[in-house]
């Protein structure tokens, strides 16, 4: 049975997240409903990320089996007509039989956006947290190194999740300023072989409690070893945060194309 990698691109505002739920309006759920009516399957799809509501992606990855004779080319094509005006199908190609993915996935990179300026945003109104009074990013990016590399993040995970390990590495975590006429933007990004529910959320609102002089840089350290949610600061809302790129190992084995019969 072919398998494909779909890599879609969505404008998280008007969804309630990735994953489907009966009478609301999800990223999958569209795909779904799109795929459906070009080939008559209702299919099951796998997902790089479950993107919460309101959380936008540049390149979530979408792993669906199908028994459809159509090329990507022309499922490309065919995807994109019957897709809402905020989702966007960037790519698609085959894929190994095996492919997942969520299991396959080796890397994230997540970007959180914010607007620091007294007066609010208008138009990014959608992609920015406002956070209104000044950062000193300096003292974030400080603090942000102290969680690069191997470390138990429960103090970072909202509850709602059971996860078997709490242990995640962040691979790389930097906070910059736009310069110019961008001077009000602050980028976060984190980059990291897997993030538990809302851990970058919630490592940006711990950022800005440093940012913003509440903390001390060091206090990232012990909120760490703390292992306790109520530690840390509160959780960034989700219309700054998007997936940026997912990351898969290299190889044949989740790209091949399917034998012909």
């Amino acid at each position: 049975m072919p398998t494909f990698k779909l890599t879609l691109a969505y404008d998280g505002t008007n969804f309630s997240g990735w994953q489907f739920q009966p009478q609301r309006r999800t990223v999958q759920g569209v795909l779904r409903t799109a795929w459906e009516k070009i080939t008559g399957e209702a299919v099951q799809t796998s997902a790089s990320s479950r993107t919460d509501a309101g959380v936008h992606a540049r390149r979530q990855v979408v792993g669906v089996r199908s028994q459809t004779h159509l090329t990507p080319d022309v499922l490309f094509r065919a995807i994109n007509a019957n897709l809402p005006e905020d989702v966007v199908l960037v790519d698609i190609e085959f894929a190994s039989e095996q492919f997942h993915a969520t299991h396959h996935a080796i890397g994230k990179h997540y970007r959180y956006s914010i607007h620091n300026d007294r007066t609010r945003p208008l138009f990014e109104r959608d992609f920015f947290w406002h956070v209104p009074k000044p950062l000193d990013t300096d003292a974030m990016q400080r603090a942000g190194q102290l969680l690069v590399g191997t470390h138990d993040f429960t103090s970072f995970q909202s509850a709602g999740s059971e996860r078997e390990s709490t242990v995640r590495t962040i691979t790389f975590l930097a906070v910059e300023r736009g310069r110019g006429d961008s001077a009000g933007c602050v980028e976060i990004n984190i980059e990291g072989g897997g993030f538990l529910y809302n851990m970058v959320r919630i490592i940006v609102g711990s950022l800005v409690d440093v940012g913003l002089g509440r903390r001390d840089p060091s206090w990232l350290a012990e909120v760490l070893a703390a292992r306790d949610r109520r530690v840390a600061g509160k959780t960034a809302p989700p219309q700054g945060l998007c997936l940026m790129r997912v990351d898969y190992p290299p190889g044949p084995a989740l790209s091949s194309p399917p034998e012909s019969s």
